[in-house]
């Protein structure tokens, strides 16, 4: 259980390198090594596990701002 935890996290870490590199080689500009593994990675990973890390952190960024703007716009409202 402790390994698929982490997993995930690699997933999505990978997700976002493979972003950025997709990102540049769009523009036309050279990739790195790095960002050319991370690609290669990404494609590699099964349709499922690429779910779960798009989808982890489309909740975690949800659930960071409806905190943050629970919390900024809270005190405005009177009880």
């Amino acid at each position: 259980m402790t390994d698929e935890s982490t997993e995930i996290f690699d997933d999505l870490y990978i997700g976002l390198r493979a972003g950025g590199a997709l990102r540049k080689e769009r523009r036309g500009e050279p990739l790195t090594t790095e960002e050319r593994e991370a690609l290669g990675r990404w494609r590699r990973l099964s349709a499922w596990r690429k779910a779960i890390a798009i989808g982890g952190f489309a909740v975690g960024t949800f659930g960071l701002g409806f905190t943050l703007g629970s919390l900024v716009f809270g005190r405005w409202r009177k009880a």
